[in-house]
């Protein structure tokens, strides 16, 4: 499986209440909106970033 087909899943497990407006916008950007909600995406370096600016938010699975 080359790079370019492989997947991730995220899904958000803390709420976005308190956080910074630039954090909440990275999730929603990711296509969350509800705790508990996932999503499965194309792993990108533009996703890992999102992702890495939100990671205390979020729970990353390497998806298949």
């Amino acid at each position: 499986m080359s790079n370019a087909d492989k997947t991730i899943r995220v899904r958000l497990v803390k709420s976005l209440i308190s956080c910074k407006r630039t954090h909440r916008l990275s999730v929603r950007a990711l296509g969350l909106r509800k705790l508990n909600d996932v999503r499965e995406l194309k792993d990108s370096p533009s996703v890992r970033g999102l992702i890495n600016q939100v990671n205390y938010l979020v729970r990353v699975e390497e998806g298949a």
